[in-house]
């Protein structure tokens, strides 16, 4: 599982909105392929380490695959049947905050046919809509504009 070796505060407040576009990590950096984020969500390390397995599978370890997020906010739970009071629950997961225009996962050295399908099937694994992006249709099309 990702998670951060160490983190400024171990309990952090809890986050109010996840109102508004991602700031970076917009584009096709890496790879040739990508899946981005339509809307916002926090994904957990078990549902990013899920899509991964899903993608590297299908694809049979051919080419190479980048993550491009990681879940470095703790969520806290007290336990069940619990009374009010005694304090904030302990760290039990991490997510990563995504926004819409984010890009999670990149991929290269395979077939856009071999990509597509890797992405649908670790899109399954997210708790959140996306859209498969090109690189080369990035660099063509509209988003250089909006810059």
């Amino acid at each position: 599982m990702l998670m951060p070796k160490k983190v400024k505060y171990r309990r952090p407040r809890r986050p109010k909105k996840m109102k508004g576009k991602s700031k970076g990590g917009n584009h096709v950096t890496y790879g040739e392929f990508g899946l981005r984020a339509t809307s916002p969500a926090w994904v957990t390390s078990r549902q990013i380490e899920a899509a991964r397995i899903a993608m590297t599978r299908y694809t049979k370890r051919d080419g190479k695959v980048w993550i491009k997020i990681f879940p470095d906010r703790p969520i806290t739970q007290t336990p069940a049947e619990t009374r009010m009071g005694k304090g904030k629950g302990s760290p039990e997961y991490w997510v990563a905050v995504v926004k819409p225009g984010r890009v999670l996962f990149e991929i290269s050295g395979i077939s856009e046919e071999q990509a597509r399908e890797a992405m649908r099937l670790a899109s399954h694994k997210l708790p959140l809509k996306t859209k498969f992006v090109v690189k080369a249709d990035e660099e063509i099309g509209g988003d250089a504009n909006e810059k």
